[in-house]
């Protein structure tokens, strides 16, 4: 049975049992303590802490989840994969333990032919928690399971929470026994990869208190309602129903591996080594594609590091296997052919994901060859010295700072005979793991915070927008927070937390700042209105201060929001929409959203894009919305369901959660796209748009700037302005301005070009006079001198070897000139190949004038170059370098 036929079954079977069916959530987790979704409860988590209802009593989804945590072992053990499909079944009030476990083994043991998944009712095994005498009553009496098949285990085994204070309960699991071929018989308390885990489910019946790691924490009490999270591993269920012995080798996998063995020439079966290393391309591969499909996009923090780590791994095990080439284009379309099967929009992205993926491709191999000179030198340095040893500092910087793989630079220093000091190195990562553990269980605690705003919520209920018609209104205040805390009044000077029953202030989302303002009470009262945010669903907090009397809850008031500032950002957000859509139009769908900013007058737009944006592309991209403006298009918005938005082509931005209804903000027959965001009423509202420019803030990532209305005006006006003051210094006309001042910077250009000849035919010119003060140390001709202060460096070096050049090449000669730069003391040492035959090395000779100089230096043995911090040592550092050369003559 193929993954798309598994997936299919699941939400049939649940569906027609009454279930509402979810559709998969961004990888992008909605939930400021995650970077990317790791389990399937995950977008359902509001309604299990109680911070939204949710609107249905039964759900089944099959949910995309990432957990890297383990990627050390993708590749080496039978189910370890950073990408995942997890099939769930919840149940909020609904059903409870019974249920659950008799809907489980209904589609687990009901044959093919009656839409279940066939499998041998003796091969299941179960485990309940210790204390579970329930469930375990459930599976034997009920579902019919015998008692030998049933086994209790622990708290870290079969108890679940979220790792932070709220729900949590035991748990039951169902095993399939592999057979014999996978290990000795007694069931999954004794070996658990023969008895493998295929489905978890839940009973949310506790609420858990403080506490760390998976049993160290006290039961509170029972929850209000008791609540079903089950979890089903789709690939897990793929490789017993495929028959194959590991999740690599099931469908959307396998086709991947063997695509890597005929690029690499590797057949897969032959080595244990390379069946790791194709595996690992396969399953990363995969979790890529997925991860850019969802907006992801490489980079150096966050989610972005995430999916370069996981890229990179890819890339580096295909060089490993042999391959040199650029091939990741070929992997990806065979990935996105399999999961678009199950994933549609897969095959509807495939340009953009093609594009993130080649351009991150190139990127490292880029990085790959700046790594290699890197570790070269490192190598160099440490045989210099006479090591064998690559320190772990060396190796973790090539890692961490030039994302250098430890195992390339452990292959390649093997290859030029150097062990590397991997302890070192391990304990530098793990130093950096605890310090990212310790920053994670720090945004964990986050939960706590929210306790104020969900008390009010369940109180009061959810905050009424009306700033779509209304920039002001009525209002009663149904929360306060002072510090954070709830609090029953506020006064004068108080920075205060205020909830309202009903709202204009539009609440900061969607890339849209939010609406600031005041709130005057029937008291007397007036709050400043500074910022509104939504920290839990549905509520909208306006954050400020008390500037007059007494804030009470229960207080009715009257809101008035800045409307300048209102209309300002409703026209820097209706011309992001008029940018997207110009942008999609000039580059293709490639040109997705990925984030934005909506100011007073002005906004930015990211978009995904692999190279820079031609001045001439986005000329026509700017004229093409200007355009717009002036065909005086209606902007429209209307709720609508999910399926009928996307029949009628909106836009859907990266990463936002959207509900069963949502809002599309049409502009004339240009633009249609979900928003939750406020707007101008027609195009010409917003006067004129002129964008500034664009760059780059990230691997296949673009942003421009633009401004609008009043603001552009104001910018162009400036620009004007700068134009006739040029006008008037070159003495021509405006659209002569390009070839004048080129005409002006070339003639600039050859003067430099003069000037620097002349400079450095007076610096050659005292090389005669330097060579004939050249004083004899046994034998040994000895220039030392300090020269004109301001000599660069590269006149410092010619000048050297100009004077080198003039003793005859059979007598023994060191050249040691010093010059101060910008107050730098700077030395550049030359020896000639009779003074090397006598020992005499410029390296040495440079390391000795440099730490005399107050600071270093090194070359070759030639020449070589140093520098220090005390010009006031100069003489000193001469006689020095003298000294040594006469010890070394003696010595030797």
């Amino acid at each position: 049975m193929e993954s798309a036929e598994i997936r299919r079954r699941w939400l049939s079977f649940f569906e027609e049992r009454g279930h509402a069916v979810v559709p998969s959530a961004s990888l992008i987790a909605d939930d400021p303590t995650l970077l990317l979704v790791p389990a399937g409860m995950v977008p359902f988590k509001p309604y299990f802490l109680g911070e939204a209802k949710p609107p249905y009593s039964r759900a089944v989804s099959v949910q995309k989840c990432v957990r890297t945590p383990d990627i050390e072992e993708v590749g080496k053990t039978t189910r370890h994969g950073t990408f995942f499909q997890m099939c769930g079944n919840f149940s909020f009030g609904d059903y409870f333990k019974e249920r659950a476990a008799q809907l489980a083994w209904e589609l687990l043991t009901s044959s093919v032919a009656d839409g279940g998944y066939g499998l041998d009712p003796q091969r299941l095994w179960i485990t309940v928690y210790k204390d579970d005498d329930e469930a375990e009553r459930i599976w034997r009496d009920v579902v019919g399971v015998p008692a030998e098949r049933i086994q209790r285990l622990g708290k870290a085994d079969n108890f679940w929470s979220m790792g932070v204070p709220g729900p949590c309960g035991p748990c039951s699991e169902i095993n399939y026994d592999r057979g014999p071929e996978f290990g000795a018989e007694g069931g999954p308390a004794v070996n658990d990869e023969r008895y493998v885990e295929i489905w978890n489910l839940v009973f949310m019946q506790y609420e858990r208190g403080p506490g760390t790691g998976k049993d160290d924490f006290e039961i509170l009490g029972d929850l209000p309602a008791k609540n079903i999270d089950t979890g089903l591993g789709l690939e897990r269920l793929a490789m017993i129903l495929q028959g194959v012995p590991n999740m690599y080798e099931t469908d959307t996998l396998r086709v991947v591996i063997d695509k890597a063995t005929e690029l690499t020439g590797v057949r897969y079966g032959a080595d244990v080594d390379s069946d790791v290393a194709l595996r690992v391309i396969a399953d990363h591969l995969r979790t890529s594609v997925m991860l850019i499909g969802d907006g992801v996009t490489p980079g150096n923090e966050g989610r972005g590091y995430v999916l370069r780590r996981i890229m990179r791994r890819a890339i580096r095990n295909l060089r490993i296997l042999g391959s040199t080439e650029p091939v990741i284009g070929t992997l990806v379309d065979v990935v996105v052919d399999t999961m678009g099967l199950q994933y549609p929009e897969l095959v509807t992205d495939r340009e953009r994901i093609q594009a993130v993926a080649r351009a991150e491709e190139a990127a490292f191999l880029k990085t790959l060859r700046a790594g290699t000179n890197i570790l070269d030198t490192a190598v160099s340095q440490a045989k210099a010295e006479g090591g064998t040893v690559l320190s772990g500092d060396q190796a973790f910087l090539l890692h961490d700072t030039w994302g250098f793989p430890i195992d390339l630079t452990l292959e390649m220093a093997a290859e030029q005979g150097l062990t590397v000091d991997e302890s070192g190195f391990r304990r530098l990562m793990a130093e950096q793991r605890e310090r990212a553990k310790a920053d994670a269980q720090a945004k964990k605690t986050g939960h706590a915070d929210l306790s104020a705003y969900r008390e009010v919520a369940d109180a009061a209920g959810a905050t009424e927008f009306t700033g779509y018609l209304h920039t002001e209104g009525e209002a009663t205040v149904v929360g306060l927070l002072v510090n954070g805390a709830s609090a029953p009044a506020a006064h004068e000077g108080d920075e205060v937390e205020v909830v309202l029953d009903r709202t204009p202030f539009y609440a900061e989302g969607g890339g849209q700042l939010a609406d600031t303002g005041r709130v005057r009470l029937e008291n007397g009262a007036v709050i400043e209105v500074r910022d509104v945010q939504q920290p839990v669903p549905g509520v909208s907090v306006h954050k400020g201060a008390v500037q007059v009397g007494e804030v009470v809850v229960g207080a009715r008031g009257y809101c008035v929001i800045d409307v300048v500032r209102r209309r300002a950002i409703a026209r820097a957000h209706s011309a992001t929409h008029l940018t997207h859509q110009a942008l999609r139009d000039a580059l293709g769908p490639t040109a997705a959203q990925a984030g934005s900013e909506n100011a007073p007058g002005r906004f930015r737009f990211d978009f995904g894009s692999p190279a820079a944006v031609p001045g001439t592309v986005l000329g026509d991209v700017e004229q093409k919305i200007n355009e717009v403006l002036a065909r005086e298009l209606d902007v429209t918005a209307e709720v609508m369901s999910m399926d009928e938005a996307r029949k009628q082509g909106a836009i859907a931005e990266f990463g936002e959660k959207y509900g069963e209804r949502v809002r599309v903000v049409t502009i004339g027959d240009f633009s249609k796209e979900l928003c939750g965001g406020t707007h101008v009423h027609n195009t010409a509202q917003l006067g004129l748009v002129k964008l500034l420019g664009e760059s780059s803030i990230g691997s296949g990532v673009r942003r421009v700037e633009a401004l609008v209305g009043v603001d552009a005006y104001q910018f162009l006006a400036r620009e004007h302005t700068v134009v006739s003051q040029l006008t008037d210094l070159v003495k021509g006309r405006p659209e002569e301005l390009p070839e004048k001042i080129s005409g002006m910077l070339t003639r600039l250009k050859d003067a430099e070009k003069e000037i620097e000849r002349f400079r450095a035919e007076k610096v050659l010119q005292a090389a005669a006079g330097l060579a004939q003060t050249a004083a004899d140390v046994r034998g040994t001709a000895v220039v030392t001198a300090r020269v004109p202060d301001g000599t660069a460096a590269d006149d410092l070096r010619r000048l050297v070897l100009d004077v080198r050049g003039r003793i005859p090449g059979d007598r023994p000669a060191v050249v040691a000139l010093f010059s101060v730069v910008k107050g730098r003391p700077l030395t550049v040492i030359a020896t000639n190949e009779a003074a090397r035959e006598r020992g005499l090395k410029a390296g040495d000779l440079v390391r000795t004038a440099a730490r005399t100089l107050g600071g270093g230096g090194g070359g070759k043995p030639d020449i070589a170059q140093g520098g220090g911090q005390d010009p006031a040592a100069v003489d000193e550092a001469l006689a020095a370098v003298e000294r040594q050369v006469g010890e070394s003559l003696v010595g030797g």
